[in-house]
C-alpha cells in the first residue's frame, strides 16, 4: 500500500459472496503493516453496527482499536472488549482517538463525512454498497485523510454497481475486481412479476409461507401516502394488510422515520421471529440477514432501479429454504414489465448492473450524474478492442508524463479546475 498514486479499485460480488473479508484484509494491512488507518463507510446504520460487532470479532486478537461512528452511536472495542461512548466527554474522547490516530479503524454511516471529525492518517476508505452513495460523498470521505500529501487509496464494494462506475472501469482509473463464486448452500431465488390484476396472487404465496412458518418484507416506495405519485406508502401498507390479507399475522412497520431504538426495537422482533412481515422502506434494501426470510415482496416495483431491486432480492435466499422475490408495479405496460421481467432472467449481480448501465446510461464520467445518456464521442462499451488499446496507451502516456507538460492541448483540456475537483470513484 504504497502512497506515490492512490489506487481506486470496484469490488463486485453478490450478497453474501466475501467482500466483507477481502475489505478486512485490506484493512488489516493499511493498520497493521503500514500503520496508518482505515474507514469503512455503510449506508445504514444497521449495516454500520454489523460491521463493526464483525471486524470487532476479526482484529480481537490483533490489539487493532476499532471504532463505530453514526449519528445515534458511538462506540469503540480493543481485543473484542466493546464500550459504548456516551456523552460528551466520552464522544470527544473518541473523536480524537480518532484524530489523533489512535483509534486504528472507523466503521460509520454518512457522519464520517460530517464537518467535526478528521483522522490522523487515513490510508484506506472502503464504502460499501457503493450505489447508495453519491460522488461527493465518496469524494468527501476520501479528504479526510489528515495529511495534504496523502490521498488513501479507495476500495468501492457493491454487488450492483452504478452505471457510471461501470463505465469508470472500461474508460476511467477505476479497477474492478469480481468474486463470482455464490455462497454453498445459497438456494436460487425464483423471481416473479404479478401485474395490478394479480395482486391477490402474489399475497397468497406471502401467506402460504408464512403458514409454512417462513418470514416475508413488503417493500414500499413511500413513507407516506401521496395522492399524485399513485403508489402504496409503508403507512397505507402496513394498515391495509394488518386488516385485510393478513388480519391474523404479526405485521411490523419500518421506515426513516422512525428513531433509532424504534428501529431497533422492530428488527429485533423481526429476526426473533416473533414479527411475521415487516413492512418497509428501502431502509431494508443492506444489512438485514433474517435467514427464515423467504419472500420479498415490492410493491410499487417500477419506483425501483434494476440494481435496488436485486438488493432487495438479496435479502431473501438466505436460509435453506426456497425462496422467492415478488415484483408488483402499479401499471402493466409493456415498458414496466419488460423492463422488471429482466430480473426474471438475470440473477447474477453483475448481469443485472450492465442491463441498468444498457437501460440508464452511464452518466457523466466527468462530473457528478452516476446515470443518464451523456456524448461520449467515438466509443460504446461494445468497442472492447478500441477501448482496450486506448486505455493501455493512455497508461503508457500517463507514466512518462503524468502532468502532461509534454502535451500543452491535451493538459488544458484534462487538468482544468474542474477535473481537479472531480473525484473519478
Amino acid at each position: 500500500m504504497g502512497q506515490d498514486r492512490p489506487m481506486y479499485r470496484l469490488l463486485n460480488g453478490d450478497v453474501g459472496s466475501g467482500k466483507t473479508v477481502v475489505a478486512a484484509l485490506a484493512m488489516f494491512l493499511a493498520a497493521r503493516e503500514a500503520g496508518h488507518q482505515a474507514a469503512l463507510m455503510a449506508p445504514t446504520e444497521i449495516l454500520a453496527e454489523q460491521h463493526f460487532r464483525t471486524l470487532t470479532g476479526l482484529f480481537a486478537p490483533t490489539g487493532l482499536r476499532v471504532a463505530l461512528w453514526t449519528n445515534s452511536y458511538k462506540r469503540s472495542a480493543i481485543s473484542g472488549q466493546e464500550e459504548d461512548c456516551r456523552g460528551k466527554v466520552a464522544t470527544d474522547r473518541l473523536r480524537d482517538g480518532i484524530e489523533d490516530g489512535t483509534v486504528d479503524i472507523v466503521v460509520g454511516t454518512h457522519a464520517l463525512v460530517q464537518k467535526g471529525l478528521t483522522f490522523g492518517s487515513l490510508m484506506l476508505a472502503v464504502i460499501d454498497e457503493q450505489h447508495r452513495f453519491g460522488v461527493n460523498t465518496r469524494h468527501e470521505l476520501c479528504r479526510k485523510g489528515g495529511r495534504p500529501d496523502q490521498e488513501p487509496h479507495l476500495l468501492s464494494m457493491t454487488a450492483t454497481p452504478i452505471p457510471r462506475s461501470l463505465a469508470l472501469t472500461v474508460y476511467g482509473d477505476l479497477d474492478i475486481s469480481v468474486i463470482r463464486e455464490k455462497p454453498q448452500g445459497r438456494p436460487e431465488v425464483e423471481t416473479k412479476v404479478f401485474v395490478p390484476r394479480q395482486r391477490d396472487r402474489a399475497y397468497r404465496l406471502v401467506r402460504e409461507q408464512i403458514e409454512r412458518g417462513r418470514q416475508a418484507f413488503v417493500i414500499c416506495p413511500l413513507i407516506d401516502p401521496s395522492d399524485s405519485l399513485g403508489v402504496a406508502s409503508v403507512k397505507e401498507e402496513h394498515e391495509r394488510l394488518s386488516n385485510g390479507e393478513l388480519a391474523d399475522i404479526p405485521v411490523g412497520l419500518l421506515h426513516g422515520k422512525l428513531s433509532a431504538t424504534e428501529k431497533e426495537r422492530v428488527m429485533s422482533d423481526f429476526v426473533s421471529g416473533r414479527m411475521k412481515v415487516l413492512v418497509s422502506t428501502s431502509v431494508v434494501e443492506v444489512g438485514v440477514d433474517v435467514p427464515n426470510a423467504t419472500v420479498m415482496c415490492v410493491d410499487g416495483a417500477e419506483r425501483f432501479g434494476l440494481a435496488q431491486l436485486h438488493q432487495f432480492r438479496g435479502r431473501v435466499g438466505r436460509g435453506r429454504h426456497r425462496s422467492f422475490c415478488l415484483l408488483l408495479p402499479t401499471a402493466d405496460t409493456p415498458q414496466v414489465v419488460g423492463r422488471l421481467r429482466i430480473l426474471e432472467r438475470l440473477e447474477d449481480g453483475f448481469a443485472v448492473a450492465e442491463k441498468d448501465l444498457e437501460l440508464r446510461g452511464h452518466g457523466d464520467l466527468m462530473g457528478q450524474e452516476q446515470s443518464g445518456f451523456m456524448d461520449l464521442r467515438l466509443a460504446r462499451l461494445s468497442d472492447t478492442t478500441l477501448i482496450r488499446d486506448t486505455r493501455q496507451a493512455a497508461q503508457e502516456l500517463l507514466q512518462g508524463d503524468p502532468e502532461l507538460h509534454g502535451h500543452p492541448v491535451l493538459r488544458r483540456a484534462l487538468l482544468g479546475s474542474r477535473v481537479r475537483e472531480v473525484h473519478l470513484e
